[in-house]
């Protein structure tokens, strides 16, 4: 189930949301050290200047110093924070790789999580997802 961090949520400013809406802008600290995550989240509900929106959660995450002078892409770290601040330990998210055609870069340092609320989407087995070193 999709969840924004409520207590993180931006009520002032550009990006301001009112509370307890299922969408908006958010800054949470990082758990890499002197960073913090800026995130924007959107339910499944869609937006209705996006077209095809509906049916996917989306959290966009960018990670900036504490002074707001450097920024950096997310870590896998950082991530995976994100994935579990914003869905449940058995939701399945994904981060795509478009096709070239189709690649849309507005923010060099962003990453994107995703899911699909519309069916269930097959995963590969586990044993094809871990670790596995030859040899």
């Amino acid at each position: 189930m999709f969840h924004v961090p409520e207590r993180s949520r931006l009520t002032a400013g550009e990006l301001a949301t009112p509370p307890d809406v299922p969408y908006g802008a958010f800054l949470v600290l990082s758990p890499e050290p002197g960073w913090f995550l800026y995130l924007i989240a959107c339910d499944a509900q869609g937006h209705p200047d996006v077209p095809g929106s509906v049916g996917w959660e989306h959290v966009s995450v960018s990670a900036r110093n504490r002074a707001a002078t450097r920024q950096r892409t997310p870590t896998w770290r950082e991530m995976s924070y994100v994935k579990d601040l914003c869905w449940d330990e058995e939701d399945v998210v994904l981060q795509f790789h478009p096709k070239r055609s189709e690649y849309v870069n507005q923010h060099p340092h962003c990453l994107h999580l995703w899911r699909y609320t519309l069916a269930e989407l097959p995963t590969p087995t586990p044993n094809l997802v871990g670790d596995v070193t030859p040899g």
